[in-house]
């Protein structure tokens, strides 16, 4: 891997990201009463893409919001501009890292998609309607100026999208949304406000009021061999997802591709750690292939334009043994990876499996780096779950890690799946998804059973509830 060019400047990046930080600090202030300061905000953005199709919308909408004038198309011009110019980001970034690991580029998504039905149907308007009048209302509140009665709003707008399939994406996001601005409440007192965070959830959640923002996505078929890489788990107070990383090839012997496997689950806020894989496992076969090392044949797997699998065990069979170092050393070189569609560009979107050998291991002040080829790359131990057997300490003590290529503030991050570390003179794997589908471990048994004790407590207090 060219390491070097992780750490060299790109071009434009700078720029592009203080317009969107300048854009963020209006949201904090609000646009119900602009200040002249938030007005040089704007115009930056507005300036940001003056060479794109959004230029002369984009300066309207700005020109707007600084006189306090702006209506729902305006903010929904303002968010378009923002994803616009972290999409440009993320091409840029991308661009970077395919460069860095010598890995063949997505295909565009135009092709991608062709001969493909695209998802989505007819939803009701009226909802995404509501959805954009709260969402404009924070827009005037600003983060400063939240408070329970204007959270609240999104309750009856979420409460209506959930029983709508084709809503939940958006219905799920907002939810999320305005749990953390209750939290916050009121956001006159805020010490410290995740200014990017809020930015972000809140352009997304107004380009998904746009009919139709849902079907960019084209879903397909694919029959073949999965050969996983590694598990990344996703976990919030009321739902836990994991992400699959791995290696697809085609049984006709195409050109091998990088997918990713998803499975969701709501749980109450006490199960943690090791009990999450309890949520999961029913939902997803793969899981128990993961832990076994094992690949997985899929016949006719639906597959998006952007490389996610729509899992369904029905569609899939045990393989033989398929160690994740061996697919990363062989299968991974030339995996292709899939496009991302416009409205999912995004920097903190950047996940690249990669494999790194030979690096030195730096540790400063608790902060573990690796020096490869000259050049140091932070991990992101933070990101590592504690749901699995892989710890700080392992990676510290590596001598091989697979893992993702992120990219979070200004520089790339490696998030390690798994390690290689010598013990005993021998190399021993150790993986962050190792107890995903059930481990005769100690350390994962223990936490097998406290995790089991907290869900049956669960159950039996959730059956006396619904008797009485």
């Amino acid at each position: 891997m060219r390491a070097d060019l992780l750490t060299d400047a790109v071009e434009g990046l700078d720029e592009a990201l203080a317009a969107v930080d300048g854009f963020d600090g209006v949201l904090v202030g609000g646009l119900l009463r602009p200040q002249p300061a938030q007005a040089v905000g704007l115009a930056g953005l507005a300036d940001a893409v003056a060479g794109s199709p959004l230029a002369g919308r984009a300066a309207e909408a700005a020109e707007k919001a600084a006189a306090g004038a702006a209506d729902e198309d305006h903010y929904l011009t303002l968010a378009a501009a923002r994803t616009a110019l972290l999409g440009s980001v993320h091409d840029a970034l991308v661009a970077r890292v395919e460069e860095a690991v010598g890995r063949p580029r997505a295909e565009d998504p135009a092709a991608e998609a062709a001969g493909v039905e695209a998802a989505g149907v007819e939803h009701p308007v009226n909802l995404l309607v509501a959805a954009r009048g709260w969402l404009c209302d924070l827009a005037r509140a600003g983060w400063q100026g939240i408070d329970h009665e204007l959270v609240a709003g999104a309750a009856p707008v979420v409460t209506a999208m959930l029983p709508e399939p084709g809503l939940r994406r958006l219905a799920t996001l907002l939810d999320g949304f305005a749990a953390e601005l209750a939290a916050s409440c009121p956001g006159a007192t805020l010490e410290r406000i995740p200014v990017r965070r809020w930015a972000d959830l809140w352009s997304r959640a107004m380009l998904l009021t746009l009919p139709g923002a849902d079907r960019t996505t084209a879903v397909g078929e694919v029959t073949g061999r999965l050969l996983p890489l590694g598990v990344d788990l996703h976990e919030h107070a009321t739902a836990v997802q994991t992400q699959v990383h791995a290696v697809f090839e085609p049984a006709d012997g195409g050109t091998p591709r990088l997918v990713r496997a998803s499975v969701s689950a709501p749980k109450p806020d006490t199960v943690v750690g090791a009990g999450l894989w309890q949520l999961l496992r029913p939902r997803m076969s793969l899981l128990a292939a993961v832990s076994e090392g094992r690949a997985m044949e899929l016949d006719a797997m639906p597959v998006t334009a952007e490389g996610d699998l729509l899992w369904d065990d029905a569609r899939a069979t045990l393989g033989e043994p398929a160690e994740p170092f061996t697919t990363a050393r062989v299968a991974l070189p030339t995996a292709a990876a899939a496009p991302v569609m416009p409205v999912d560009r995004h920097p903190a979107r950047i996940a690249v499996p990669v494999l790194l050998e030979g690096y030195a291991v730096e540790d400063e002040g608790g902060e573990v780096a690796f020096r490869v080829a000259g050049e140091r790359l932070v991990v992101a131990a933070g990101r590592v779950p504690a749901a699995g057997p892989l710890t700080a300490e392992a990676v510290a003590s590596s001598s091989t890690c697979l893992g993702l290529l992120r990219w979070d503030a200004g520089e790339f991050l490696l998030q390690p799946l798994a390690v290689e570390r010598t013990v005993r003179k021998k190399a021993v794997a150790v993986h962050a998804g190792a107890w995903a589908g059930g481990t005769a471990d100690k350390a994962g048994v223990r936490a097998e059973k406290a995790a089991t004790d907290a869900v049956t407590v669960l159950r039996e207090r959730a059956g006396r509830l619904l008797r009485k």
